[in-house]
C-alpha cells in the first residue's frame, strides 16, 4: 500500500483561466507563470494513482491570497473527496489575513469532510507563520475540530525555486512551538528541520510534528532517506510527491533504494498516514 501525503489538483476554470488569473493571486503567478508547471483534475490524479500504484492520496490546495480562488479550490476538493470517498483525503486551502472569514472557511471546510489546512504558502501570502497575533484565530478552529496543517517548508541555502520563499526551519520551530499539541506536517522535509532534532530542546518541540517527502528528487541526493530515518525515526516521515510537479515514482524509487529496514518503508509509504489521517476504518 501507498498513500502519497502531499499532491495538488485543481478545477477546470482554473486551468483554462490560467493567463487571465497570473495578475489576480501572487501565489498562483509565483508557481505557474511558467507555462510548463503542470495543472490536473482530479481525474487526471486518479488516473496517475491507478497507474503509479497509489492507493490514496491527501489534496492540499495551495496557499492562495485571492478568497475567490480559495473557495473555488476548497469546494473543488470537497466534490473530489466525495466523488472518490475511498481514494482521496481533502485539505482546505486558507489565507490566515482573511481573519475571521478564514476562520469560517476552514469550519465549513471540515464539516463538509475535509481534514486539515493547507498547504499554507506564508510568501506569497504575505503572512508571517510565527505571529500568533494572525495565526491564532485559524488555529483555534483547527485545534477544536481536530484537524491537521500542511505548511510549506524552505531551504535555507541551495539553489533557488518559485515559491521556496523563506519559511526555513526557525519560522517552523516559532510555529510549532506556538501549537505543540496541533498535528503539523512540514512538506518538503521541513526544508532542513529534521537535522537541528539532534538539539535537544528542538526534538522535544517536535512531538505531533511530521514531514514529508514532497519534491524530494528536486532537493535532495536520495540519502536524505537514511539520513532523515537516522535523525527523526520512520515514524515521522509521510510519503508525497507534490504531484503533478513530480511523479510519485520517481520519489518511490529514491525510497526502495534506500538502504532502510522494510519497517521503516512501509511506516513512510502509509502506516505513518493511517495514524495520522485517522484511516483505519478507511482502508
Amino acid at each position: 500500500m501507498i498513500i502519497d501525503s502531499h499532491v495538488h489538483i485543481f478545477p477546470e476554470t482554473l486551468i483554462l483561466n490560467r493567463k487571465n488569473l497570473l495578475d489576480k493571486d501572487l501565489t498562483f503567478r509565483t508557481l505557474f507563470s511558467n507555462n510548463n508547471a503542470k495543472m490536473v483534475t482530479a481525474e487526471d490524479l486518479i488516473f496517475n494513482m491507478d497507474k503509479e500504484s497509489i492507493d490514496i492520496s491527501v489534496i492540499l490546495s495551495m496557499g492562495w491570497q485571492d478568497s475567490g480562488i480559495v473557495r473555488e479550490v476548497n469546494d473543488y476538493i470537497i466534490d473530489s473527496v466525495k466523488r472518490y470517498p475511498d481514494r482521496l483525503i481533502g485539505f482546505a486551502g486558507v489565507n490566515p489575513l482573511h481573519g475571521n472569514a478564514a476562520a469560517n472557511e476552514i469550519d465549513r471546510c471540515h464539516k463538509l469532510g475535509l481534514s486539515g489546512i493547507g498547504e499554507l504558502h506564508p510568501d506569497t501570502q504575505g503572512f508571517n507563520l510565527s505571529d500568533k497575533n494572525v495565526m491564532d484565530n485559524i488555529m483555534e478552529v483547527v485545534q477544536e475540530n481536530n484537524m491537521i496543517v500542511n505548511t510549506h517548508s524552505s531551504e535555507p541555502v541551495g539553489h533557488l525555486y518559485d515559491g521556496k520563499g523563506h519559511t526555513r526551519p526557525e519560522v517552523l520551530l516559532n510555529f510549532i512551538n506556538n501549537y505543540l499539541d496541533t498535528t503539523i506536517i512540514c512538506s518538503h522535509w521541513g526544508g532542513g528541520l529534521p537535522f537541528y532534532s539532534l538539539m535537544p530542546e528542538v526534538d522535544c518541540s517536535l512531538k505531533n510534528v511530521y514531514f514529508d517527502t514532497s519534491a524530494t528528487t528536486l532537493l535532495y541526493d536520495r540519502k536524505i532517506f537514511d539520513i532523515s530515518v537516522s535523525l527523526v525515526g520512520s515514524n515521522k516521515i509521510l510519503f508525497g510527491s507534490d504531484f503533478p510537479l513530480v511523479n510519485p515514482k520517481f520519489i518511490k524509487k529514491h525510497l526502495d533504494q534506500s538502504n532502510n529496514s522494510e519497517v521503516d518503508k512501509i511506516n513512510i509509504f502509509y502506516e505513518n498516514a493511517k495514524k495520522i489521517f485517522r484511516l483505519e476504518s478507511f482502508i
